[in-house]
């Protein structure tokens, strides 16, 4: 009984049901066709997946603390905007085009940290101020229209390509993973956010500096976002307008679904990869089976809800 309960505890659930959620859903696809469990398939759907799974890292940092980042769909737009704007200007733009959308993406990040953090007004609503700023901004500097038309090599090799048969974009996200994963388990930093999303106040008045920590949370949302961009952009090999736009709910689903509590002090890195890559594959059966916008819509939210329910009440615990 005692191994049980160690087993017990060292299992995280709602990973564990995600997982079985995405077994179960390639195991009905491939009723429909065989090449839902094809190779080709899975690899597909881990490039694809892999544009939303970034998004997901950062959100996952402003979720722990009990926060919310609705910025995330003009900060992607702005990622692959000011990238592909920055390409355009000769070798040495082609070479700073990524980490200049990185920085643009901090920049933000940070105005949300600060306004969330110093200013006390409520994630939600700053986040989605900002979000209307940015989407102003970006209209304003490209008048509407792609700045240009093709985005650099380098985009285009991360979002498309592969290693040793592995795409690039999964790889990618791979390495933002094992990156969150060490701050959030193996640094006070990550404790720290964790003891944020449980108690505030009270880790506050331990003696930790909570607004830094904040900041550097929505920091991190705001570069995670930015980098989908990036990918976006070069795996359409340009930008457009509101790219980012269908992203801010499949992002909250899969964190979600991967077993983040939306109040904070719960959730792990791995379920909000598996989370991502389960609202990948269910957007992806839908649409592949040709079910009607309408009908994807309700199966969608039913299938959000059950997993809420199956999981959804437990106490916020650090995993």
């Amino acid at each position: 009984m005692t191994l049980l309960a160690a087993l017990r505890r060292k299992v995280d659930r709602p990973s564990l049901i995600a997982s079985g959620a995405v077994v179960m859903l390639l195991l009905i696809g491939s009723l429909y066709s065989s090449n839902f469990v094809s190779p080709t398939y899975l690899l597909q759907q881990l490039q694809i997946g892999a544009f939303l799974g970034v998004i997901t890292v950062g959100l996952l940092m402003v979720v722990l603390l009990g926060h919310v980042d609705l910025s995330i769909p003009w900060v992607v737009t702005m990622g692959g905007m000011m990238a592909t704007a920055a390409g355009g200007f000769g070798q040495g733009g082609v070479a700073l085009a990524i980490p200049f959308a990185l920085l643009c993406g901090l920049f933000v990040g940070v105005i949300n940290g600060i306004g969330v953090a110093f200013l006390r007004i409520p994630s939600m609503i700053f986040t989605l101020g900002v979000n209307a700023v940015v989407q102003g901004l970006v209209l304003l500097y490209t008048g509407g229209f792609a700045p240009q038309d093709r985005a650099t090599a380098l985009m285009h090799w991360l979002a498309v390509g592969a290693v040793f048969g592995v795409p690039s974009a999964a790889l990618v996200w791979l390495l933002l993973l094992f990156v969150a994963a060490f701050v959030l388990r193996l640094t006070p930093l990550g404790r720290y956010i964790f003891a944020i999303g449980n108690r505030e106040r009270a880790t506050y008045l331990s003696g930790v500096d909570t607004r830094m920590i904040l900041i550097f949370c929505f920091a991190a949302s705001g570069m995670c976002s930015a980098l989908s961009g990036v990918l976006l952009a070069g795996y359409s090999n340009m930008a457009y307008q509101a790219m980012g736009d269908p992203y801010l709910l499949p992002a909250f689903a899969g964190v979600v679904l991967g077993g983040a509590n939306v109040l904070g002090g719960r959730g792990t890195v791995a379920g909000a990869a598996i989370g991502g890559l389960l609202v990948t594959i269910l957007l992806s059966m839908l649409s592949v089976t040709q079910v009607p916008d309408a009908d994807r819509r309700i199966i969608y939210g039913i299938i959000i809800l059950v997993m809420m329910l199956i999981y959804g009440r437990e106490a916020r615990i650090h995993v």
